[in-house]
């Protein structure tokens, strides 16, 4: 028996890696709170009232698109998925599509939506759309390619036999987790365009700005010392001013 539960709370691994954004940016790109406590105030708890679940869409989390998807006056159809333990499709696989016209045709996977169970394959689950239609143009038809479902809708390919394969994560005798198919026991390799980002195709190939990137050692360097003092506790200490008067004594009720 499946169990499914509705929509999602957190951005997936593969989209923090694909965006090569901190995970707390993306948070508060997505996030939408309507009411906090304020804080510095030990009188009152922590509390907030924001949106928790997210209708997760091929509009990437930190985009205004996915905005404006999620808008609160846009009430929408709820969408069930089905929880993966662990995710096993990345970009570049080669899988076989095992549903729709294109059943029994295999292809690369292009671009992976974690929170939706979706991957998109090269070529194929095509449907046509008319995009930039108005009163003076027709429009222009193209071909656009549709989501499939990981849990139903494809397959990794065995290596070895070029068939369908179901797999399991297994480890090496190095220590290093491997995908291995069940009908040869090969291992599939993640492909490198995996690590494709919107910065770069590959690690190896980023060539670093000295203006704009930090290096690596600066970012683990200390350069703020933290005080127990006021903006302008720093500024007069910088020009040498003392400050000889008590200050008025304050209560809190």
């Amino acid at each position: 028996m499946r169990i499914f539960s509705y929509l999602s709370k957190k951005v997936g691994d593969l989209t923090v890696k694909y965006s090569n954004l901190p995970e707390s940016y993306i948070k508060r790109s997505y996030e939408q709170v309507y009411w906090k406590n304020p804080v510095g105030y030990p009188q009152y708890p922590k509390a907030q009232i924001a949106r928790k679940k997210f209708r997760f869409t091929t509009n990437r989390p930190w985009t205004g698109q996915f905005q404006q998807q999620n808008d609160i006056n846009i009430h929408r159809k709820k969408v069930f998925l089905e929880p993966i333990g662990e995710w096993s499709f990345f970009r570049g696989d080669r899988v076989e599509v095992m549903v729709g016209k294109d059943k029994g045709k295999q292809g690369i996977v292009s671009q992976v939506i974690q929170e939706r169970n979706w991957v998109f394959v090269e070529g194929l689950n095509t449907h046509l759309r008319r995009v930039g239609k108005d009163k003076n143009f027709p429009g222009v038809t193209i071909q656009s390619e549709a989501p499939l479902l990981v849990t139903t809708g494809v397959k990794l390919v065995d290596p070895e036999t070029l068939k369908p394969t179901e797999i399991e994560w297994r480890f090496t005798e190095e220590g290093d987790k491997v995908r291995v198919s069940l009908a040869s026991s090969r291992i599939i390799p993640i492909p490198k365009s995996a690590e494709e980002t919107i910065d770069y195709k590959s690690k190896s190939l980023y060539v670093e700005n000295a203006e704009k990137d930090t290096k690596a050692d600066a970012a683990t360097r200390i350069t703020f010392d933290p005080k127990l003092r006021t903006f302008e506790m720093d500024i007069m200490e910088s020009m040498g001013i003392k400050e000889d008067r008590v200050p008025v004594k304050s209560y809190w009720y």
